[in-house]
């Protein structure tokens, strides 16, 4: 696509990286935030779990709270970025129908886990960028 003003195409080109640093960065510190205290108490959230269906709780708790962490922490390292937004995606897609559906909070309720699980769908697809250890490693999923 072509630019209104050709000349900023450097800029643009330039600040790609680090603007996909900094959303990724940023994206696994939320979701380390908020992960920090299910990986603390990882049996927390068993009937919260059971009640969106999910059996049983003793088992999907404590993976909601590793795997909730643990995507936060390698989307921080651009560590095997598109698996983690991977596991992001799918738990903030949960978060969302929570909300929405299950709460009944409609889309003000859910608005954030929707924004959220978009930033990491963008990730599934587009990987880590320059500035990650998926790219010093030079492998990616």
């Amino acid at each position: 696509m072509d630019l209104y003003i050709e000349k900023l195409e450097p800029f643009y080109e330039r600040g790609k990286p680090f603007s996909t640093l900094i959303l990724r960065a940023l994206s696994g510190i939320a979701l380390m935030a908020h992960g920090y205290p299910k990986i603390l108490d990882m049996q927390a959230n068993i009937e919260l779990v059971e009640k969106l269906g999910f059996y049983p709780g003793a088992v999907w708790s404590p993976a909601l709270s590793v795997s909730e962490f643990g995507a936060g922490l390698l989307l921080l390292l651009g560590l095997l970025t598109r698996l983690a937004a991977s596991a992001g995606f799918v738990i903030l897609s949960v978060v969302a129908y929570y909300h929405w559906i299950f709460v009944g909070e409609g889309y003000a309720g859910a608005e954030k886990a929707i924004i959220w699980a978009s930033i990491c769908l963008y990730f599934v697809f587009h990987g880590a960028s320059r500035y990650s250890l998926d790219h010093a490693l030079g492998r990616e999923l």
